[in-house]
């Protein structure tokens, strides 16, 4: 049993976050990361001069330790000038082999460093470039130290690990890239059906209410004045759902957090039903089985699919009458709307249909439009599945 007020069940949590605040400082302060690397691999070169050395041999100096830092100081601009830097490190390592008494290093830090990020960062001239440098370096490096064969094998093995870690940290960030564009492409697209199917809907009632006003002002004018109100509710609740939907583009791209209203759901089918009712479309509206609970998203997509089929209607189909059914079954809703009209012609539609089968498969259901019962007029049939664990509403 865990203790009251144990909190180690939030330790990966925990960890997890910290990992992602220190990436997103790296990535906002890359000099401060920099900094940070030389000032590692400062340290680690630190320590074969703080070990004490054998009687034998000399005393480390000031002067060696002082070559360790020149071959330290210029990862700092590793990401800026990889190739000069590289060299300033293999300037400097010679130095300190030729010139100065100095303990040896057990890895050659600033040359891994250098060759991960070039491999990482840069394009595949500087990389070749690189091996090509270091083709020679090594080689000459191992003949001024030991002049053994194991050393040339793991010096070889080392760079060459270095290299292979950092292709993987560019295959990664790309892959990364590519998905932060499919991400943002599919945020584009739902975004895309959301201002189609709200201003296609509201334009579509607008326009239809507008050409009836003035037939209804001269032969009934308390329609006229009902059509004109409908033209004013349509406008507003159109405004209302663009104004939510651009305050939640807004807070985003600033980083914060959108105060969210309710999404439509199936609560709102029937007010939609009767606002476009009133622009003079005979509309029925019933359900089947037991009425579930949906999920908020399962919701608000059945209420699109239904506002962007009767928007199709109303547009294209010169329908007089048409019907909204719902059908919950275990496990899926279907959602069905048939018209007695023309059905959609060639280039009208196009987009709303569409968006209702994108919005049918981001749920794993399907949608099919096509002749109603009898051959006549249209129908749109869309199955929606349903977690069984929603309950039946009561």
């Amino acid at each position: 049993m865990t203790a009251r007020g144990d909190t180690s069940g939030d330790i990966p949590g925990a960890i997890r976050g910290g990992w992602q605040r220190a990436r997103s400082w790296g990535a906002a302060n890359p000099w401060g990361v920099d900094i940070g690397i030389a000032l590692l691999v400062q340290a680690a070169m630190t320590m074969p001069f703080v070990v004490p050395r054998p009687p034998e041999l000399e005393p480390a100096s000031w002067p060696a330790y002082g070559l360790t830092t020149l071959m330290v100081l210029p990862l700092v601009w590793r990401r800026r000038a990889p190739l000069a830097v590289l060299l300033a490190v293999l300037v400097a390592s010679a130095l300190y082999r030729l010139a100065v008494e100095g303990p040896g290093q057990p890895l050659p830090y600033t040359g891994l460093v250098v060759v991960y990020t070039i491999a990482a960062l840069s394009p595949s001239w500087k990389r070749l470039t690189t091996a090509a440098l270091l083709v020679v370096a090594v080689p000459v490096s191992v003949w001024l130290n030991t002049r053994s064969m194991r050393e040339l094998t793991f010096s070889l093995f080392v760079f060459g690990a270095a290299y292979v870690f950092g292709r993987l940290q560019d295959a990664r960030q790309r892959e990364h890239r590519v998905e932060a564009e499919r991400a943002a492409a599919r945020e584009r697209a739902r975004i895309a059906r959301e201002m189609h199917d709200i201003l296609s809907h509201a334009v579509s009632l607008m326009v239809v209410q507008a050409e009836a006003g003035p037939v209804a002002v001269r032969a009934a004018p308390e329609r006229a004045e009902a059509a004109f109100e409908a033209i004013s509710a349509t406008g507003r609740d159109a405004m209302a759902q663009l104004r939510q939907m651009l305050g939640v583009l807004r807070e985003g791209s600033e980083g914060g957090t959108a105060p969210r209203e309710p999404q439509p759901d199936l609560g709102g089918i029937a007010e939609l039903v009767e606002r476009v009712r009133v622009g003079g479309l005979t509309v029925t509206y019933a359900t089947e089985g037991g009425v579930r609970s949906l999920p908020p998203a399962t919701g608000a997509s059945a209420y699109r699919i239904v506002q962007e089929a009767l928007t199709n209607v109303v547009k294209h189909a010169r329908a007089r009458t048409a019907e909204v059914r719902l059908t919950h079954e275990e496990g899926v809703l279907r959602v069905t709307v048939t018209d007695d009209g023309r059905g959609p012609q060639a280039g009208s539609g196009g987009h709303g249909l569409v968006g209702i089968r994108e919005r049918a498969a981001a749920h794993g259901g399907t949608a099919a439009m096509g002749p109603g019962p009898g051959g006549r007029g249209f129908e749109v049939r869309v199955q929606l599945p349903v977690p069984s664990t929603t309950g039946v509403r009561t």
